[in-house]
This record gives C-alpha cells, sequence and structure tokens, in this order.
C-alpha cells in the first residue's frame, strides 16, 4: 500500500486524538501544538520533520518511522519508541519529557538527549554508545545491559547505574555523577 506523500506542510494547534492524523509519508513538515495524546500515530513515516510543544504521550507508535525527526519541547510520556520501525530511526529530543518511556533494545548511538527528564525511562539492552545526555534528569531510568560506551553523563543528574551490569568504556561523568554508579555499594563518601 502506498501512503500519500506530503511534503513541507506545517500543522499547528491541532488535535490528532479523536481524529487521528491521516496515514501518510511526512517529509519535512511541521507539527507545533498538536495534540496526539493517548491517540494514534501508528504506521506512519516522518522524514526531517520537526515537533514543537506537542503532546504525543501514551500514543500507539507501531511501525511508525521517524527518520531525522526533532522532539522540541514535547511532553512524551509513557511512549514504546520500541515498537517503532527501527529502519532509519534517528531523533534527537530537547526539553522534553520523557518520564516512563521506553528504549528497549533500541540501537541509538550518537542518540542526543538535551535537558530533558527521563525520569523511570527504560534503556534496557539498548545501544546508546557514544549518546549524550546534556542536563538531563535520569531519576529512575533503568539502565540494565545497556551500551553507555563512550556516552557522555557529565551533566545529567540523579542517574542511577551499575558498572557491572552495563559496558562503560569511555563514558563520560563529572565528579559528583561518580556517585550515581557508586550507589549499588552503599558506601559513604565526604
Amino acid at each position: 500500500m502506498n501512503l500519500e506523500f506530503i511534503t513541507d506542510q506545517t500543522f499547528k494547534g491541532i488535535d490528532y486524538t479523536e481524529n487521528r492524523l491521516p496515514k501518510a509519508e511526512y517529509e519535512n513538515c511541521v507539527f507545533e501544538g498538536c495534540d496526539f495524546s493517548n491517540g494514534y500515530v501508528d504506521n506512519q513515516n516522518f522524514m526531517e520533520c520537526e515537533f514543537i510543544d506537542c503532546n504525543l504521550s501514551n500514543a500507539n507508535l507501531a511501525h511508525t518511522i521517524f527518520k531525522e525527526v526533532t522532539f522540541s519541547h514535547c511532553k512524551l510520556l509513557g511512549l514504546q519508541f520500541e515498537e517503532c520501525n527501527t529502519i532509519f530511526m534517528d531523533f534527537t529530543f530537547h526539553d522534553c519529557i520523557l518520564n516512563h518511556s521506553s528504549f528497549h533494545r533500541l540501537a541509538l548511538k550518537n542518540q542526543k538527549f538535551s535537558d530533558c527528564r527521563l525520569i523511570q525511562t527504560d534503556f534496557t539492552g539498548a545501544d546508546l554508545e557514544s549518546a549524550t545526555f546534556d542536563t538531563c534528569n535520569l531519576e529512575g531510568a533503568v539502565f540494565l545491559q545497556t551500551n553507555l560506551e563512550q556516552a557522555d553523563f557529565r551533566t545529567a543528574i540523579h542517574f542511577t547505574i551499575d558498572p557491572e551490569q552495563n559496558r562503560l568504556k569511555k563514558a563520560q561523568f563529572s565528579k559528583n555523577g561518580v556517585l550515581g554508579l557508586l550507589k549499588k555499594y552503599d558506601i559513604i563518601l565526604e
């Protein structure tokens, strides 16, 4: 089935919670102030698109392609990114709320998160080699069997990472951040 091709369009302030976004291939489109919460964004193709101030919380993302997509100032609670089509998967997040979302077993080398809240987000089994968590809150985020080699956590806060359960070679941490690596040992540092 060939999808309609929509390019260079801006969609502003549209509520897609009851009337779903038409199935299509969206290229170089901007979605600003749109509400997709608890709705269906499945089986869509987004290429070089931007989502600004949108709410996609608990949306169905099954088989959706995100290629070179930027999310800025978006609410993305409870999203299951592992249900997306992983072909060409490439996105960045700036000032987004991604609490309770899941990136389980995804290949996300060089992934960029800046100024994001990733509280209780699941990164189990993900490949986050060379990922950047710039000024991100990772309280309760799950890192288990995760490749974090060369990842940058220097400005991230509230993370707990077990060095015995994750790959950390050449990962970068601030001196204060090292406490997040030692939490399981219940030691006291002064």
